[in-house]
Protein backbone atom coordinates (compact mmCIF):
# COMPACT_ATOMS: atom_id res chain seq x y z
CA UNK A 1 0.00 0.00 0.00
CA UNK A 2 1.46 3.32 -1.10
CA UNK A 3 1.82 5.93 1.64
CA UNK A 4 2.98 9.40 0.56
CA UNK A 5 5.82 10.53 2.81
CA UNK A 6 6.00 14.04 1.37
CA UNK A 7 3.28 16.66 1.63
CA UNK A 8 1.01 16.99 -1.40
CA UNK A 9 -1.15 19.64 -3.00
CA UNK A 10 -3.03 19.92 -6.28
CA UNK A 11 -0.90 20.80 -9.28
CA UNK A 12 -3.46 23.07 -10.95
CA UNK A 13 -6.75 24.75 -10.14
CA UNK A 14 -9.97 22.89 -10.90
CA UNK A 15 -13.55 24.11 -10.89
CA UNK A 16 -17.11 22.82 -10.55
CA UNK A 17 -20.60 24.02 -9.73
CA UNK A 18 -23.69 22.42 -8.24
CA UNK A 19 -26.58 22.96 -5.85
CA UNK A 20 -26.45 23.07 -2.07
CA UNK A 21 -28.54 20.18 -0.75
CA UNK A 22 -30.37 22.28 1.83
CA UNK A 23 -30.41 25.77 0.30
CA UNK A 24 -31.02 24.64 -3.28
CA UNK A 25 -28.71 27.49 -4.31
CA UNK A 26 -26.22 27.13 -7.18
CA UNK A 27 -22.65 27.18 -5.83
CA UNK A 28 -19.38 27.70 -7.69
CA UNK A 29 -16.35 25.93 -6.26
CA UNK A 30 -12.62 26.08 -6.98
CA UNK A 31 -9.78 23.96 -5.60
CA UNK A 32 -6.37 25.61 -5.88
CA UNK A 33 -2.77 24.74 -4.95
CA UNK A 34 -1.39 25.80 -1.56
CA UNK A 35 2.14 25.92 -0.10
CA UNK A 36 3.61 23.43 2.37
CA UNK A 37 2.21 23.43 5.93
CA UNK A 38 -0.83 25.41 4.74
CA UNK A 39 -3.43 22.73 5.39
CA UNK A 40 -6.91 22.86 3.86
CA UNK A 41 -8.59 26.26 4.06
CA UNK A 42 -11.97 27.44 2.79
CA UNK A 43 -12.44 30.96 1.41
CA UNK A 44 -15.86 32.59 0.96
CA UNK A 45 -15.48 34.67 -2.21
CA UNK A 46 -19.02 36.07 -1.89
CA UNK A 47 -18.26 37.97 1.34
CA UNK A 48 -16.28 41.18 1.92
CA UNK A 49 -12.58 40.57 2.58
CA UNK A 50 -12.96 36.94 1.47
CA UNK A 51 -12.92 35.38 4.98
CA UNK A 52 -10.86 32.21 5.39
CA UNK A 53 -11.73 29.23 7.62
CA UNK A 54 -9.23 26.44 8.31
CA UNK A 55 -10.61 22.91 8.04
CA UNK A 56 -9.86 21.90 11.62
CA UNK A 57 -11.92 20.23 14.33
CA UNK A 58 -11.76 23.27 16.61
CA UNK A 59 -13.48 25.33 13.89
CA UNK A 60 -16.56 23.08 13.81
CA UNK A 61 -19.69 25.02 14.81
CA UNK A 62 -22.50 22.58 13.94
CA UNK A 63 -22.90 18.85 13.33
CA UNK A 64 -26.69 18.46 13.34
CA UNK A 65 -27.23 17.79 9.62
CA UNK A 66 -23.67 18.00 8.29
CA UNK A 67 -20.20 19.09 9.37
CA UNK A 68 -20.10 22.90 9.44
CA UNK A 69 -17.02 25.03 10.14
CA UNK A 70 -17.12 28.72 10.97
CA UNK A 71 -15.36 31.79 12.34
CA UNK A 72 -16.48 35.35 13.08
CA UNK A 73 -20.02 34.72 11.85
CA UNK A 74 -18.91 33.14 8.57
CA UNK A 75 -19.64 29.46 7.94
CA UNK A 76 -19.05 26.76 5.35
CA UNK A 77 -21.48 23.86 5.52
CA UNK A 78 -21.38 20.22 4.39
CA UNK A 79 -17.61 19.96 3.97
CA UNK A 80 -17.30 16.25 4.85
CA UNK A 81 -17.43 14.81 1.31
CA UNK A 82 -14.74 17.10 -0.09
CA UNK A 83 -12.62 16.64 3.04
CA UNK A 84 -12.91 12.88 2.60
CA UNK A 85 -11.65 13.35 -0.95
CA UNK A 86 -8.62 15.30 0.23
CA UNK A 87 -7.85 12.73 2.94
CA UNK A 88 -8.48 9.72 0.71
CA UNK A 89 -6.09 11.07 -1.95
CA UNK A 90 -3.52 12.27 0.64
CA UNK A 91 -3.84 15.98 -0.18
CA UNK A 92 -2.38 17.96 2.72
CA UNK A 93 -2.53 21.50 1.37
CA UNK A 94 -5.23 23.21 -0.70
CA UNK A 95 -7.30 26.37 -1.01
CA UNK A 96 -11.04 25.88 -1.51
CA UNK A 97 -12.96 28.88 -2.81
CA UNK A 98 -16.75 29.00 -2.92
CA UNK A 99 -19.36 31.72 -3.41
CA UNK A 100 -21.99 30.51 -0.92
CA UNK A 101 -22.13 29.12 2.60
CA UNK A 102 -23.00 25.59 1.51
CA UNK A 103 -20.86 23.19 -0.48
CA UNK A 104 -22.41 21.77 -3.66
CA UNK A 105 -23.77 18.29 -2.97
CA UNK A 106 -22.90 17.02 -6.49
CA UNK A 107 -24.16 13.41 -6.69
CA UNK A 108 -24.19 12.94 -2.90
CA UNK A 109 -20.83 11.18 -2.78
CA UNK A 110 -17.15 12.12 -2.80
CA UNK A 111 -16.73 10.75 -6.32
CA UNK A 112 -17.07 14.07 -8.20
CA UNK A 113 -14.67 15.79 -5.77
CA UNK A 114 -12.18 12.94 -6.17
CA UNK A 115 -12.38 13.34 -9.95
CA UNK A 116 -12.00 17.09 -9.58
CA UNK A 117 -8.87 16.78 -7.44
CA UNK A 118 -7.34 14.28 -9.84
CA UNK A 119 -8.17 16.48 -12.85
CA UNK A 120 -5.98 19.18 -11.32
CA UNK A 121 -3.18 16.68 -10.76
CA UNK A 122 -1.44 15.80 -7.50
CA UNK A 123 1.88 17.47 -6.79
CA UNK A 124 4.49 16.28 -4.29
CA UNK A 125 5.98 19.07 -2.19
CA UNK A 126 9.42 19.53 -0.70
CA UNK A 127 8.44 18.90 2.92
CA UNK A 128 7.74 15.74 4.96
CA UNK A 129 4.24 14.75 6.06
CA UNK A 130 3.69 14.70 9.80
CA UNK A 131 1.43 11.84 10.95
CA UNK A 132 -0.68 11.46 14.09
CA UNK A 133 -0.03 7.94 15.40
CA UNK A 134 -2.33 6.41 18.00
CA UNK A 135 -0.43 4.69 20.83
CA UNK A 136 -3.28 3.78 23.20
CA UNK A 137 -7.01 3.15 22.65
CA UNK A 138 -9.39 6.12 22.90
CA UNK A 139 -13.07 5.18 23.13
CA UNK A 140 -16.40 6.96 23.34
CA UNK A 141 -19.72 5.28 24.14
CA UNK A 142 -23.23 6.63 24.51
CA UNK A 143 -26.15 4.20 24.85
CA UNK A 144 -25.73 1.90 21.84
CA UNK A 145 -23.46 4.29 19.89
CA UNK A 146 -19.74 3.70 19.83
CA UNK A 147 -16.70 5.26 18.18
CA UNK A 148 -13.06 4.62 19.01
CA UNK A 149 -9.55 4.65 17.64
CA UNK A 150 -6.89 2.02 18.32
CA UNK A 151 -3.19 1.57 17.58
CA UNK A 152 -2.48 0.23 14.09
CA UNK A 153 0.36 0.08 11.60
CA UNK A 154 -1.73 1.99 9.04
CA UNK A 155 -4.98 3.93 8.67
CA UNK A 156 -7.99 1.63 8.89
CA UNK A 157 -11.71 2.17 9.32
CA UNK A 158 -14.25 -0.42 10.48
CA UNK A 159 -17.74 1.01 10.24
CA UNK A 160 -21.03 -0.60 11.31
CA UNK A 161 -24.60 0.61 11.04
CA UNK A 162 -27.94 -0.87 12.10
CA UNK A 163 -31.39 0.29 11.01
CA UNK A 164 -34.78 -1.26 11.59
CA UNK A 165 -35.41 -1.38 7.86
CA UNK A 166 -35.43 -4.47 5.61
CA UNK A 167 -33.17 -2.88 2.98
CA UNK A 168 -30.42 -1.93 5.45
CA UNK A 169 -30.55 -4.00 8.66
CA UNK A 170 -27.00 -4.38 10.03
CA UNK A 171 -24.02 -3.67 7.76
CA UNK A 172 -20.28 -3.72 8.53
CA UNK A 173 -17.27 -3.09 6.34
CA UNK A 174 -13.56 -2.61 7.02
CA UNK A 175 -11.14 -0.68 4.84
CA UNK A 176 -7.38 -0.23 4.81
CA UNK A 177 -7.36 3.35 3.57
CA UNK A 178 -5.26 4.06 0.51
CA UNK A 179 -5.86 6.28 -2.51
CA UNK A 180 -6.86 3.27 -4.63
CA UNK A 181 -9.22 1.80 -2.01
CA UNK A 182 -10.78 5.19 -1.33
CA UNK A 183 -11.32 6.01 -5.00
CA UNK A 184 -12.81 2.62 -5.95
CA UNK A 185 -14.52 1.37 -2.80
CA UNK A 186 -15.61 4.40 -0.76
CA UNK A 187 -15.75 7.67 -2.74
CA UNK A 188 -18.71 6.71 -5.00
CA UNK A 189 -20.98 5.78 -2.05
CA UNK A 190 -23.84 8.30 -1.83
CA UNK A 191 -25.59 9.88 1.09
CA UNK A 192 -28.97 8.35 1.88
CA UNK A 193 -32.20 9.15 3.64
CA UNK A 194 -35.70 7.89 4.20
CA UNK A 195 -38.61 9.32 2.23
CA UNK A 196 -40.51 10.39 5.35
CA UNK A 197 -37.41 12.26 6.62
CA UNK A 198 -37.00 13.99 3.26
CA UNK A 199 -40.63 15.16 3.34
CA UNK A 200 -40.16 16.41 6.92
CA UNK A 201 -37.06 18.42 5.98
CA UNK A 202 -38.86 19.92 2.99
CA UNK A 203 -41.66 21.03 5.28
CA UNK A 204 -39.14 23.05 7.32
CA UNK A 205 -37.49 24.64 4.30
CA UNK A 206 -34.51 22.26 4.20
CA UNK A 207 -33.39 19.77 1.54
CA UNK A 208 -34.43 22.25 -1.18
CA UNK A 209 -31.65 20.93 -3.40
CA UNK A 210 -32.21 17.29 -2.53
CA UNK A 211 -33.28 14.96 -5.33
CA UNK A 212 -32.81 11.44 -6.63
CA UNK A 213 -29.76 12.83 -8.44
CA UNK A 214 -27.89 13.38 -5.17
CA UNK A 215 -29.50 11.29 -2.42
CA UNK A 216 -30.35 7.60 -2.19
CA UNK A 217 -33.99 7.77 -1.08
CA UNK A 218 -35.41 4.77 0.78
CA UNK A 219 -39.15 4.08 0.98
CA UNK A 220 -40.78 1.40 3.09
CA UNK A 221 -39.69 -1.50 0.90
CA UNK A 222 -37.73 -0.12 -2.04
CA UNK A 223 -35.03 2.26 -3.26
CA UNK A 224 -36.66 5.08 -5.23
CA UNK A 225 -33.58 5.90 -7.34
CA UNK A 226 -34.03 4.44 -10.85
CA UNK A 227 -30.47 3.05 -10.96
CA UNK A 228 -30.68 1.40 -7.54
CA UNK A 229 -27.56 1.08 -5.38
CA UNK A 230 -23.92 1.35 -6.48
CA UNK A 231 -22.88 -1.27 -3.90
CA UNK A 232 -24.94 -3.82 -2.01
CA UNK A 233 -23.72 -2.15 1.21
CA UNK A 234 -23.60 1.42 -0.12
CA UNK A 235 -25.13 2.70 3.13
CA UNK A 236 -22.27 1.64 5.41
CA UNK A 237 -19.70 2.65 2.80
CA UNK A 238 -21.09 6.17 2.88
CA UNK A 239 -20.87 6.21 6.67
CA UNK A 240 -17.19 5.24 6.32
CA UNK A 241 -16.80 8.11 3.84
CA UNK A 242 -18.29 10.51 6.40
CA UNK A 243 -15.89 9.17 9.04
CA UNK A 244 -12.91 9.82 6.78
CA UNK A 245 -14.12 13.38 6.17
CA UNK A 246 -14.74 14.02 9.86
CA UNK A 247 -11.43 12.53 11.03
CA UNK A 248 -9.53 14.56 8.42
CA UNK A 249 -10.30 17.56 10.64
CA UNK A 250 -7.57 16.36 13.01
CA UNK A 251 -5.34 18.25 10.59
CA UNK A 252 -2.80 15.43 10.23
CA UNK A 253 -2.94 12.09 8.41
CA UNK A 254 -3.80 9.27 10.82
CA UNK A 255 -2.05 6.06 11.71
CA UNK A 256 -4.73 4.24 13.67
CA UNK A 257 -7.79 2.02 13.39
CA UNK A 258 -11.12 3.84 13.66
CA UNK A 259 -14.07 1.69 14.72
CA UNK A 260 -17.56 3.18 14.60
CA UNK A 261 -21.01 1.76 15.34
CA UNK A 262 -24.09 3.95 14.76
CA UNK A 263 -21.84 7.00 14.87
CA UNK A 264 -22.46 10.29 13.07
CA UNK A 265 -20.90 13.72 12.61
CA UNK A 266 -21.59 14.89 16.17
CA UNK A 267 -20.27 11.73 17.81
CA UNK A 268 -17.21 11.65 15.55
CA UNK A 269 -16.48 15.24 16.50
CA UNK A 270 -16.73 14.39 20.19
CA UNK A 271 -14.05 11.74 19.70
CA UNK A 272 -11.78 14.24 17.94
CA UNK A 273 -12.02 16.49 20.99
CA UNK A 274 -11.31 13.54 23.27
CA UNK A 275 -8.22 12.59 21.23
CA UNK A 276 -6.70 16.01 21.80
CA UNK A 277 -7.53 15.89 25.50
CA UNK A 278 -5.55 12.63 25.86
CA UNK A 279 -2.13 13.64 24.60
CA UNK A 280 -0.43 10.62 26.17
CA UNK A 281 -2.41 8.35 23.82
CA UNK A 282 -0.82 9.58 20.59
CA UNK A 283 2.31 11.07 19.08
CA UNK A 284 3.25 12.97 15.97
CA UNK A 285 6.02 11.61 13.79
CA UNK A 286 7.62 11.91 10.38
CA UNK A 287 7.98 8.63 8.49
CA UNK A 288 10.94 7.90 6.27
CA UNK A 289 10.39 6.27 2.91
CA UNK A 290 11.79 2.70 2.87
Amino acid sequence: MRIPYQQQTVARASFCSGVGVHSGRQVNLAIKPAPVNHGIKFIRTDLPDRPCIPAHFNMVVDTSLATVIGADGCIVSTIEHLMAGFSGLSIDNAIVELDWYEMPIMDGSAGPFTDMIKSGGIKKQDAPRCFLKIKQPIELRENDKFVAIYPSTNYKITCSIEYDHPLIKKQTNCFDISDRVFEKEIAPARTFGFLHEYEYLKMYGLARGGSLDNVVVIDKDKILNPGGLRYKDEFVRHKALDCIGDFSLLGLPLIGHVKAFKSGHAFNHDLLKKIFSKKDCWETLVLQAP
